[in-house]
């Protein structure tokens, strides 16, 4: 996998010199030599990840960190921090920072490409997601995202068979967040399928259970595909973590555990989570507001186009009916002369509410346009489809449509037309059905509204 890499550091030997080492691993290299340069490049070259040194004159490490992690357009940039300094104050200060790891020199080559590797893969999926986020954002249909951890409840789940390495973690951990454990591994796998967990911390020194087995099962199932993973490795344990990173693991701590470190690289990995679930789930606020009818909350004339064709041919193939109905709000017009824009939204809304209750889970009802609506009903011939036209004609019809606060009642009547693909034209298609429908609406609004008109063919 390769990346785009931004290498920080004020002297140029040291920038040559990774640069040297990752085109090795066919890596596109950037290099800056200041803090302030690094804020720069971050945002003009928008790079897969930056290794970052601390010790800078002006501007150092630390504050360029800060100031990338708190741009929006670069925040979800992963920083190493790339350092001689080696107190675990220095390290929790570069976590805090944002950073997302702090390797210290000299830095085991096979170490630092793995990392890269393992937050290059985590970006991409970033990058994704907030592509389509910006797609939906430019159409108006979602908003900022922001993260905010203190208000949100996390739980994690510790997996060790150690009781008094699981008490330290618990110590460490409980007075923020709800932690879990379970020594069992096949028993673990079980509950973090089901525990809707933030963060499934791992003890890489398993005895019942290889932990990097465990580790890629917990990733290959769907329910924790995107659950991050915070391995506890022993000092010097090399192989291992690389392999751990290789698999999916997100984050590691050695032992002996640092209380404030592992505060800090779990806020890390909650942060990210707490991001990317916002930019999932405002995708999915995207998609939905696309095929959705704002003001109803029924599916739009652009799903229906979509659905209705393959609704269609499934009855075509399986030789089972399908009925489509159309209904229009009689007079709607006058409804809005009289009363006002707002009065004829709240009779839509209204309208549609009913007409919803009225359909099975199976079919598709529709906002047409304007005040028209359109169900469609599989495995329904058009007799059925009329009884069920003639029970929301009648309810429409006998119950008043109250509005302006209570302090008024309408009289609404709606007409409909059903068409259905019995006995229907040898070359039929969904467009001839619904034009069917249209017409047996036209002929019910002709005939004085408040109608069922069916037509089987």
């Amino acid at each position: 996998m390769t990346a785009r890499v931004l290498v920080v550091d004020d002297l140029e030997p040291n920038v040559k010199l990774l640069e040297a080492k990752l085109r090795a691993e066919y890596f596109d290299v950037l290099g800056a030599y200041s803090g302030q340069e690094a804020v720069h490049k971050a945002a003009s070259e928008q790079p897969d990840i930056i290794l970052l040194d601390v010790m800078m004159p002006g501007m150092d490490g630390f504050e360029a960190c800060r100031r990338i992690k708190a741009d929006p357009e670069t925040t979800h940039i992963p920083i190493v921090m790339v350092t001689a300094l080696d107190q675990q104050a220095d390290r929790v200060a570069g976590l805090e920072a944002g950073a997302d790891d702090f390797l210290t020199k000299p830095v085991e080559d096979l170490a630092l490409f793995a990392r890269v590797r393992s937050l290059t893969r985590l970006k991409m999926m970033t990058d994704e997601l907030r592509a389509r986020h910006a797609t939906g954002k430019g159409l108006g249909v979602v908003s900022n995202i922001e993260v905010d951890l203190d208000s949100i409840e996390h739980r994690i789940f510790v997996i060790d068979d150690n009781e008094e390495q699981i008490e330290r973690l618990q110590k460490a951990l409980d007075d923020t967040f709800n932690v879990a454990h379970e020594t069992e591994p096949e028993i673990a796998l079980g509950r973090a399928r089901s525990g809707d967990f933030d963060l499934i911390v791992v003890n890489m020194s398993l005895e019942a259970m290889d932990p990097l087995r465990l580790c890629s099962s917990i990733r290959s199932f769907e329910e924790t595909r995107l659950t991050p993973i915070l391995a506890v490795v022993r000092q010097g344990d090399t192989r291992k973590l690389v392999r751990a990173l290789d698999i999916g693991v997100n984050d590691y701590l050695t032992r002996p555990v640092d209380k404030n470190e592992l505060a800090a690289r779990v806020a890390t990995q909650l942060r990210r989570k707490h991001y990317v679930d916002q930019l999932r789930s405002s995708f999915q606020a995207s998609l939905e507001m696309a095929v959705t009818d704002q003001l109803t909350g029924l599916y739009n004339r652009r799903y229906l186009a979509s659905h209705l064709t393959a609704m269609f041919d499934r009855a075509y193939w399986t030789g089972r009916p399908l009925a489509v109905m159309i209904l229009d709000i009689d007079h709607f017009k006058k409804i809005n002369d009289s009363h006002g824009h707002d009065v004829g939204d709240k009779v839509i809304q209204e309208f549609a509410e009913r007409m919803s209750r009225s359909v099975r889970g199976i079919d598709l009802a529709c906002r047409y346009g304007g005040e028209e609506f359109l169900i469609a009903m599989p495995d329904t011939d058009a007799n059925f489809a009329a009884v069920v036209a003639e029970r929301l004609r009648h309810e429409i019809a006998n119950a008043k449509f109250v509005v302006n606060g209570a302090r008024d009642e309408l009289e609404v009547t709606t007409s409909i037309g059903i068409a259905s693909t019995e006995n229907g034209p040898e070359e039929d298609t969904a467009q001839k059905l619904i034009k069917r429908a249209d017409e047996a609406l036209y002929e019910a609004k002709t005939a004085g509204r408040n109608k069922v008109i069916n037509r089987a063919a």
